[in-house]
């Protein structure tokens, strides 16, 4: 950025011999135009390193430090909530409330879990393993059912069955 001056000139830093030569100024100004964009970036390191304020093609990398899932055709302030709120996110997955507050940043749409019964047993030895009940996900309102049914397969464990049911307000 050739445009961009920089904050630390390294002419100002030498010795009074080589401070009135104009080589050696001349030599440092072509290193503070190469290092002034680096300069820059180092100062502004924290606000690269927040969502709120990273610049929007550095927020798709740092998605990827917090293993967030982002969908390119979100906009842009959904996107930077769901890095934001991705770690707390990962605390939560694989359980009812995830999957409930996941719904609810992506779609925005109010969800309910009714979940299947916890476990089952039975007395008699080689007996057959009853048939698990199917997670119910309730949705309310007008919904694209396919958006909410590949978000729910993307949370939902691989070891449950998550059926999507929409109920009209």
């Amino acid at each position: 950025m050739p445009e961009l001056p920089s904050r630390h000139p390294l002419g100002e830093l030498l010795p009074a011999m080589y401070a009135a030569d104009d080589f050696a100024l001349r030599f440092t100004g072509g290193l503070d135009a190469v290092l002034s964009s680096l300069l820059a970036t180092m100062d502004n390191l924290p606000a690269y390193l927040d969502p709120a304020l990273a610049p929007e093609d550095f927020l798709d990398w740092l998605s990827s430090w917090v293993s967030a899932e982002l969908d390119p055709a979100w906009p842009l302030p959904l996107r930077r909530a769901v890095v934001h709120r991705a770690v707390a996110a990962h605390r939560s997955r694989g359980t009812a409330r995830g999957l409930v507050e996941r719904l609810a940043l992506s779609l925005e749409v109010q969800a309910e879990v009714l979940d299947g019964p916890g476990a089952t047993w039975s007395a008699s030895p080689g007996a057959d393993i009853p048939a698990a009940d199917a997670v119910v996900v309730r949705v309310r309102g007008p919904v694209d059912r396919a958006r909410v049914e590949a978000v729910v397969a993307s949370v939902c464990p691989v070891h449950v069955t998550c059926v999507v049911e929409v109920v009209d307000p």
